[in-house]
């Protein structure tokens, strides 16, 4: 399939070619954007707001080895394989109709969490500059990230060389502009200024807060060139993001002794600043709606049976998401994205107990693989890991001990195992793939 006349379909449903992938540092600086933006900066404040410098610290170490080591084992998979995630379940366990619904589950999810933060970077946008009121900030703010995703990996990659080094400017800034008024040894030994957050509490926000883009990592590895390179990004991007954003957050909370945002960045760098860190949302958000858009394409491929074009579907699904902004409407969905959010952990323990140990269409994709293609069938249907999945996440959504997502994730990797010793992991039915020959010779991507 060519690219088409709106942007590029950027191999949405076929393998992404050797010669079409980039450096690892390419793809380091667009994970780090991911986790360097304006919601980890106020999950740092957050943290500091309840907890202690170093409980804090603990708080952001646990979060991210957890969210490490998920990214890094469905990224090994994503980068092997070259496809998108929710291409590649239909092989790792799900089968065809299961991986429509995680392609919908995704589209949905964070095609929400678009218009939300859309609307959020709107509302900063409209009190730090005015002008226009909020709703054609949210237009505007949501309509600019879909110009940019439209045009795939290649534009986003220009994007994040742009917007993360402005970002660690800018925090160097605001620390430096503050903190010389306080004494830093005193920062880290005063106590928070709001109510206490337990360890496990700080552990879990940390972890829950990105765990849907860890579980989406596929989308973005399958750019990568070898598994080394995933796990050189994986381990730069997430203890960059963590520890230097976090971290700086948690200092300035303690500094200002609140955990609002737009006070902590306007108290130090003004609203300059704060234009920035909004600016940087860019680095979350093109990745909200780029992977919301290859679900979406991979569940109507998928269900009937039709390609088309990602970046047309981006665009639609942009315009929606910020008329949804705009519209305000998106706030009264954000209890609905939080329990969807649930049920991707155990996607990630899924798709790596399938891939490397029961391996039930490893062989299929090995040998498809070798030729350059996609495996010609999938199976239709694969019952036991729809109850698998269901399981995982009621253990993890209701489970009274430990982190919910690490529960839910854990939950599904072993009952998996289990299945898949047992036999019971089978396909029922067997559905052809499309055939992405014309699709192959016909993407011409800029790499």
């Amino acid at each position: 399939m060519s690219e088409g006349r709106v942007g590029v379909d950027d191999y949405a449903l076929v393998r992404v070619p050797e010669a079409a992938r980039y450096s690892w540092w390419s793809v380091a600086v667009q994970r780090f954007g991911q986790v360097s933006a304006l919601s980890q900066f106020l999950l740092g404040s957050t943290l500091g707001f309840g907890m202690t410098f170093w409980e804090a610290f603990l708080a952001f170490t646990l979060g991210a080895v957890v969210l490490e080591l998920v990214s890094i084992g469905v990224g090994i998979i994503g980068c092997r394989e070259g496809m998108q995630t929710s291409m590649l379940t239909r092989w790792t366990g799900f089968g065809q109709g299961g991986s429509a619904v995680v392609g919908v589950a995704i589209g949905i999810s964070l095609i929400g969490w678009f218009g939300i933060q859309s609307g959020v970077s709107a509302e900063g946008l409209a009190s730090l500059i005015g002008v226009l009121p909020v709703w054609v900030w949210s237009l505007l703010f949501g309509l600019a990230v879909t110009l940019i995703v439209l045009w795939g990996f290649a534009s986003m990659k220009w994007v994040a060389y742009v917007t993360v080094p402005a970002f660690l400017v800018l925090i160097a800034w605001s620390i430096g502009s503050e903190l010389l008024a306080h004494d830093v040894g005193a920062l880290v030994a005063s106590a928070p200024a709001g109510p206490s957050l337990s360890l496990l509490e700080g552990t879990t926000l940390v972890a829950g807060g990105f765990i849907v883009g860890a579980v989406i990592t596929p989308d973005m590895t399958r750019f990568n060139r070898t598994a080394g390179d995933v796990v050189k990004q994986t381990v730069v991007g997430f203890t960059l993001g963590e520890y230097v954003i976090g971290m700086s957050g948690v200092l300035l909370a303690h500094a200002i002794r609140s955990d609002d945002i737009i006070t902590i960045v306007t108290s130090s760098v003004g609203w300059v600043g704060t234009l920035v860190i909004i600016l940087g949302t860019l680095k979350i958000n093109d990745w909200n709606l780029y992977s919301s858009g290859l679900g979406v394409v991979n569940f109507v491929g998928t269900v009937f049976g039709k390609r088309v074009n990602r970046a047309v579907v981006t665009l639609a699904l942009g315009v929606v998401g910020s008329v949804l902004a705009a519209g305000g409407i998106l706030d009264s969905f954000i209890g609905f994205l939080t329990l969807l959010g649930v049920a991707f952990p155990p996607i990630a323990g899924i798709m790596v107990a399938e891939y490397f140990v029961v391996k039930t269409w490893r062989a299929e994709l090995d040998r498809s693989r070798a030729a350059g293609r996609l495996p010609e069938t999938a199976p239709t249907w694969v019952p036991a890991t729809l109850v698998v999945w269901v399981a995982a996440a009621l253990i993890g959504q209701f489970g009274t001990w430990g982190l919910p997502s690490i529960n839910s994730l854990v939950a599904a990797f072993v009952l998996y195992v289990v299945a898949g010793k047992a036999g019971l992991v089978r396909g029922v039915g067997v559905s052809r793939t499309l055939d992405d020959a014309a699709a192959s010779a016909g993407e011409k991507e800029a790499v």
